[in-house]
């Protein structure tokens, strides 16, 4: 079978990353790749032409990584504290998600995609909880934040109260 060199313009499956130089059957690349512009020919001025879309890629992606980790700092600097209603013993109606995450870290003046804090769970119950925010295949940071009752805890009776401590 003949066989031809092709220059990947996008990542493939089973194939390899972007700017690769893969050799395939001539057919596919004909057929497939070409037609769908996820290669071109590997000449050398496309060679050259990779090489350089390669160089910029990679300043682009140290650019992104940079922003990423200075926006990682101010959200591990922010420790947003979520109010919620709560019924009797502390009990929450509903629950704290993402999207209340998120307006609270508006509120503090750090603005995020939803996509990009993951909570594992709706949170149900009143205390500190983490979530994870991942601004960068590389940079992934805690977000540790506090559900707090917006009305005082009512307890029930006070135990020990006057009668345990009366022993003559």
């Amino acid at each position: 079978m003949a066989q031809t060199e092709v220059l990947l313009l996008q990542p493939l499956p089973n194939l390899g990353g972007e700017g690769e130089k893969v050799r395939v059957r001539s057919g596919y690349a004909r057929n497939y790749l070409l037609p769908r512009k996820l290669a071109i020919p590997a000449t050398r001025a496309n060679v050259r032409q990779v090489e350089a879309l390669e160089a910029r890629r990679l300043q682009r992606e140290q650019a992104e990584r940079t922003t990423a980790e200075e926006l990682a700092s101010r959200v591990e600097a922010v420790r947003p504290v979520v109010v919620v209603k709560t019924g009797e013993g502390g009990k929450m109606f509903g629950a704290v998600t993402v999207r209340d995450l998120l307006e609270k870290l508006e509120e503090a003046g750090v603005s995020l995609d939803r996509k990009k804090v993951h909570l594992p769970a709706p949170v149900k119950t009143l205390g500190e909880h983490e979530a994870r925010v991942r601004l960068h295949p590389e940079v992934e940071r805690a977000l540790r934040f506090e559900v707090v009752s917006e009305n005082p805890i009512e307890s029930g009776p006070p135990e020990g109260d006057g009668e345990a401590g009366a022993e003559d």
